[in-house]
């Protein structure tokens, strides 16, 4: 029925509808936002995915986080792993115990490092020897009670054991299938990948680090960083994928190549070889298109009677910013660089190679009788940007992420206590915010809840099969 053009109704018109909204947009933008989010009680709102059951055949960290995210967002995911051995990043440093490998469920607690954490909460954690013929039934079961699949095999494996995308489709036309490896289909198509060889092979490594007459060289990201963002990228896919599938009915196949989601890490360097033929190099902790906007050493620790090395001997770096001219000529006045505001007065002159070397390394001599606390005090009280660069004490005790409930500690049911900062600090989300509820679980803790539960097996088969090593 057509709408009366005469009749007016509160809800067509725009502005607050009601006292409750009203008063929310008097709100301070701070407190409007503290409302929002809620933080500690993200478990009182709904989960965006829920209803959405995962299968997860992945290892080490790049896949296994692919899936984790969707686990945070409230899908059922079932990590398998293979019988007595799991996931080979179990028996990462630090802490590992590898000495318990082969892993037996009489010692669930042990065998576990701490490599592990983050990569795989909230997920079920099943065993199964996949390839086997006796246990494809199990398998493709699974498959057409699931949405998806992520596997990080060499190409090809998955087809030979039957087990594809293709074969899948045939079961499930609504099933999306996730391929996660190294360098993808092409020449290199079963060459192996590690992050520190993603890093290497796409280039970036090569842009990270100082020049080797600064006294540098090439270097890697001493975290894992390629593989949290090739895991992020891929959930991008997997969350559009099934946003396909609502307007389609249909599944798809996603192939993904961790070495070529480095590239995208090196921003104009192809575009700049491609155009001009310049290689981009190493320019360590400088920025290399502003100036001065970059990380310098400071002479004094802010901790120099720490215990712990890193805050007695490393606390000593600092971040400062200003490269626009006002910035420029305070910066100057505050430590004494005269000469360098004179010589130096233009922004294009200040972003050349040998300004930037003459810049920081007299910045560095006004700093060699400082804190690295002093250094940004100083800077910040001209009204200048810098910070400290903070290692992971300090970022955990620091009151801004605190508040945003970034870092905290969680209760985990198995393992007890633990500090985590992976969930609650990738992205707020005012109406479905990610959770966690467990950090891990122990290789085959769920071998009941989804081969008895969920697929109906007689427990008395569960344990014939755990007998075989088959589970």
């Amino acid at each position: 029925m057509a709408k009366d053009p005469r009749e007016t109704r509160i809800e067509d018109l725009p502005g607050p509808k009601s006292k409750e909204e009203l008063e929310e947009m008097k709100m301070p933008y701070e407190e409007y936002c503290k409302a929002q989010f809620d933080p500690g009680n993200e478990f009182s709102k709904p989960q965006s995915l829920k209803g959405i059951r995962w299968m997860s055949t992945t290892m080490y960290i790049f896949t296994p986080h692919s899936v984790s995210n969707l686990a945070e967002l409230g899908a059922d995911v079932i990590k398998v792993e293979m019988p007595r051995m799991g996931d080979p990043m179990r028996h990462c440093a630090p802490f590992n115990e590898t000495y318990l490998y082969p892993l037996h469920d009489s010692r669930p607690m042990t065998g576990t490092g701490m490599g592990y954490l983050n990569a795989n909460p909230n997920e079920y954690h099943i065993t199964m020897d996949y390839h086997l013929p006796e246990l494809k039934e199990a398998f493709y079961s699974l498959v057409k009670m699931s949405d998806g699949l992520t596997e990080c095999y060499r190409p090809g494996t998955f087809d030979r054991w039957s087990q594809s995308f293709r074969f899948l489709q045939e079961m499930n036309p609504r099933f999306i299938y996730v391929w996660g490896g190294g360098f993808g289909y092409g020449p290199k198509c079963f060459g192996g990948s590690y992050d520190i060889l993603g890093q290497a092979h796409a280039g970036l490594a090569s842009v990270t680090g100082m020049h080797e007459y600064m006294g540098g060289h090439a270097t890697k990201h001493s975290n894992w960083c390629i593989d949290w963002y090739s895991g992020t990228q891929i959930t991008f896919g997997i969350l559009a994928a099934i946003h396909w599938r609502r307007k389609t009915g249909l599944g798809t196949m996603i192939e993904f190549s961790q070495v070529q989601a480095a590239t995208r890490c090196l921003g104009y360097a192809a575009p700049l070889y491609g155009r001009f033929g310049v290689v981009r190099q190493r320019w360590g902790n400088w920025d290399t298109q502003l100036c001065a906007h970059g990380i310098i050493l400071c002479g004094k620790s802010d901790y120099p009677d720490a215990e712990n090395p890193q805050d007695r001997l490393e606390a000593r770096y600092a971040m400062i910013s200003a490269f626009q001219d006002e910035d420029w000529k305070e910066l100057c006045a505050i430590t004494g660089m005269k000469d360098l505001m004179d010589k130096y007065k233009s922004h294009n002159e200040r972003a050349e190679g040998e300004a930037q070397i003459e810049i920081y390394a007299a910045l560095e001599k006004w700093a060699e009788d400082k804190s690295r606390g002093e250094v940004v005090k100083i800077c910040q009280d001209a009204g200048l940007l810098a910070e400290p660069v903070c290692n992971d004490r300090e970022y955990y005790e620091n009151d801004h992420w605190r508040e945003r409930g970034t870092v905290r500690w969680m209760d985990d049911p198995i393992f007890g206590d633990v500090l985590q900062h992976g969930s609650y600090s990738a992205g707020l989300l005012s109406k479905t915010p990610r959770r966690l509820f467990w950090i891990w679980r122990p290789v085959g803790a769920d071998n009941v809840k989804i081969y008895h539960e969920l697929l109906g097996y007689p427990t008395s088969t569960i344990e014939e099969w755990y007998e075989k090593a088959w589970l």
